[in-house]
């Protein structure tokens, strides 16, 4: 009997320590992966206040003047994606009733 609440014992103290650990390793990789990413798109969703509108405004810009600066703009795979899709818009609206 008394052997039987020593393994009892051992079996809840493994169990609450591999609880424990999973906890720990889901969190860390919540911290790791998910919380940066979110807190990126939370950053993002709300700009609502000017000066968060006016820094997104500036970013756009510098953007577009770097690519200015550039030869080429885009990659060959991007214009080949950007054709095709401009080709599909055109058809579709030459199909439109007028």
């Amino acid at each position: 009997m008394n052997q039987n609440k020593q393994k009892l014992k051992v079996f809840f103290i493994k169990l609450a320590a591999i609880t424990i650990s999973i906890i720990i390793i889901i969190n860390m990789t919540y911290n790791l992966i998910f919380a940066e990413k979110i807190e990126a798109l939370t950053e993002i969703l709300s700009i609502n206040d000017r000066e968060s509108i006016e820094m997104a405004k500036n970013k756009i810009r510098e953007e577009i003047q770097k690519g200015l600066s550039k030869e080429n703009i885009l990659n060959e795979e991007d214009k080949i994606l950007l054709y095709k899709f401009y080709q599909k818009i055109k058809l579709e609206f030459s199909n439109v009733n007028k």
